[in-house]
């Protein structure tokens, strides 16, 4: 599937708010970089199209968004639907938290995020070079977070 055009616009204002991430942000992206979380390929602050995600896992169609006060007015909330529905149309799934949520609870926000991905998890058809398929394609994240905890 070919990929939306992103304006330079666009792309710059991303790299903007990577460096401009706020704390639950930054708390977040510690769970989530390095395929820290199940082996999963987070970016963040992605331009997609005219929206910038905050954080999206391609492999599985999950974008996550870490809300902070702004979205808490109606005009803004509308946006916010707007928004969703369009990744939505993509085939992404759209968990979304409050600065608040991710602060109190980012145990709870990371194990949200794990259990939509494990929801949203396109089966693997990749094959090896010897042809027997994927080896991890039989295993669930939870699988992988289970070695990833035991490491």
């Amino acid at each position: 599937m070919p990929h939306d055009e992103v304006s330079k616009v666009q792309r710059d204002r991303a790299k903007r708010l990577r460096r401009e991430m706020t704390r639950a942000e930054t708390l977040l992206w510690r769970h989530l970089k390095a395929k820290r979380l199940a082996g999963l390929g987070f970016r963040r602050q992605v331009p997609m199209s005219n929206y910038i995600a905050d954080f999206a896992a391609h492999s599985c169609k999950l974008v996550v968004e870490v809300d902070g006060e702004s979205h808490d007015f109606e005009e803004r909330i509308r946006h916010d639907i707007t928004r969703d529905r369009w990744f939505e149309s993509r085939g992404y799934r759209v968990p979304r938290f409050t600065n608040n949520d991710v602060m109190k609870n980012l145990e709870g926000a990371v194990l949200f995020i794990l259990q939509a991905a494990e929801q949203a998890a396109p089966l693997s058809l990749t094959l090896s070079r010897e042809g027997r398929g994927n080896p991890s394609a039989g295993a669930s994240l939870t699988d992988a977070k289970d070695v990833e905890e035991q490491s």
